[in-house]
């Protein structure tokens, strides 16, 4: 039973830091910010392990009432109270992200306005801004524009585009394999864009990259032929979408919510999107109908005769 604890503590710690890690490189939350979570997650952690949950990835809604009874028992304020609400509450998003739980219990606790939102997304003319942003002069410029075509053209997580290697490609025939959460596999297409993008990397810049290491396996390498890191792309994305103009918040999860949403409003159906995300729950896809229902509504209202605020209705109307 002790080992058993232990072991569900471990992995407990375990996603506490993979969570630190997703907001500090894909959230790039303000360094307070990244403390202040830190610090909630490690008063749940410990109340995890002095057994006051039995399995963190399918709480009850008595568990968690208990732990909000232990932060008050704990003689916190109100306010730190619902700040370490918020603190996991986002904490459970980031599992079911990761597809670690599909629970949502901790969401039916009151709480302030959260940090759920529709997903950050570009519209199609602001990606092309994006790919386009790696210019000739630079130095990594063959790899920087396929990286930047792979990452859209697939919908790959960041450590997916990272983790790719030269045996996943089959560029002749158009696609790639990416290696999902718990080693899933699953074939992606590449359209012609990304493979012209891929040939010229691999065969102009990449041997120049791997003149120490020619046995590296990864398709993108550091100058010293050193396979990518997830904050390395996240630090490149932002280089780019600066250059761009675009949105300071873009992310390299920015573009994986943007090919799930361009597929959705351009007809793709639901399922088929799944698949090519690796969603084990369709749950998770789901979000994405959101954000194009959010896109049609402003469409809607910015060229409809009617879709104004009380535009083309009578004085007084709908007044009381």
């Amino acid at each position: 039973m002790a080992s058993d604890r232990a072991a569900h503590y471990t992995a407990l710690a375990e996603d506490v830091r993979a969570f630190g890690h997703y907001i500090q490189s894909e959230r790039g939350l303000a360094a307070n910010t990244l403390l202040a979570y830190g610090r909630d997650l490690d008063r749940f952690a410990g109340w995890v392990a002095g057994g006051g949950l039995a399995d963190y990835l399918a709480p009850s809604l008595r568990d968690l009432t208990h732990y909000l009874e232990f932060l008050r028992a704990e003689n916190l304020a109100p306010p730190s109270v619902a700040r370490h609400l918020v603190s996991l509450k986002v904490f459970y998003r980031f599992l079911r992200l990761e597809e670690r739980t599909t629970e949502n219990t901790v969401e039916l606790l009151s709480s302030p306005s959260l940090w759920e939102r529709i997903p950050q997304i570009l519209s199609p003319e602001s990606v092309v801004k994006l790919l386009e942003a790696p210019q000739v002069l630079d130095r990594f410029f063959l790899r920087d524009r396929a990286i930047l075509e792979t990452m859209y053209a697939t919908g790959g997580r960041a450590s997916e585009v990272v983790g790719l290697k030269l045996e996943d490609l089959y560029l002749d025939s158009g696609f790639c394999k990416c290696f999902g959460k718990g080693s899933k596999q699953r074939i992606v297409p590449l359209g012609r864009m990304a493979i012209n993008a891929l040939r010229g990397y691999i065969d102009g810049l990449r041997p120049r990259l791997t003149l120490n290491s020619p046995d590296a396996p990864w398709v993108f390498v550091s100058r010293g032929g050193r396979g990518l890191t997830r904050v390395m792309l996240w630090v490149l994305v932002k280089k780019y979408v600066r250059r761009a103009g675009l949105n300071a918040k873009a992310s390299p999860h920015t573009l994986r919510h943007s090919f799930a949403t361009h597929l959705l409003a351009g007809g793709a159906d639901l399922r088929t999107v799944q698949e090519l995300l690796g969603h084990a729950n369709i749950r998770t896809t789901q979000q994405y109908t959101h954000v194009d229902r959010e896109r049609l509504r402003a469409i809607h209202k910015q060229f409809h005769p009617r879709g104004g605020k009380d535009e083309g209705l009578p004085a007084g109307a709908g007044k009381p």
